[in-house]
């Protein structure tokens, strides 16, 4: 799939909160809460237009009854795509506008993703930094196939500093307590 990079849109918000309302329809009180995470979610970030949704749930398992529903709807199916206790539903084709991720909710990768997006909110200068790398690399990449693994080193190391952030801030919460 061809590397679609755009700048923040408040419309990703709305496309959001859209979604949110087709998955309860479909999914109930399987889901306890949703979470709008990845660069669509970050003011000022750029990124690809898909917008990556969180559906935390009590039972992974139970999850995957419904994915002849989810197929039928025009979902792509996709299991746990390479991360353990995840499900992923993809929207759009080649076109792709949504990624679903299902987490039950004791898994780690929510903090993780959580954690990862207040950051970028509470950093503009990251943001910013974050953008012109991923500038850097439509230059040199025209598939999403390269662009993705080129990235990873450069945001495994915004998130050691994210985690670091967080830790820093629960300290202070709990030195306030």
């Amino acid at each position: 799939m061809q590397v679609r990079l755009s700048e923040f849109s408040e419309e990703w918000a709305l496309r959001f909160q859209d979604e949110v309302q087709i998955l309860q329809s479909i999914f109930g009180d399987e889901i306890q809460r949703f979470e709008h995470f990845g660069s669509t979610s970050v003011r000022g970030l750029k990124a690809k237009p898909v917008i990556d949704m969180m559906c935390i749930v009590k039972d992974i398992d139970k999850i995957d009854t419904f994915n002849d529903r989810m197929a039928s709807l025009g979902y792509d199916v996709a299991g746990d795509w390479g991360i353990a206790g995840r499900r992923l539903f993809r929207k759009g084709g080649e076109e792709r506008t949504h990624h679903i991720h299902f987490y039950q909710f004791d898994n780690p990768q929510i903090e993780r993703h959580i954690i990862f997006r207040d950051y970028l909110r509470a950093h503009p200068e990251e943001v910013a930094r974050y953008s012109q790398f991923k500038e850097e690399l439509t230059q040199r990449f025209n598939l999403t196939s390269d662009y993705s693994p080129a990235k990873k080193p450069f945001v495994s190391e915004m998130e050691k500093r994210a985690t670091r952030w967080f830790s820093e801030q629960q300290s202070k919460m709990n030195s306030n307590v």
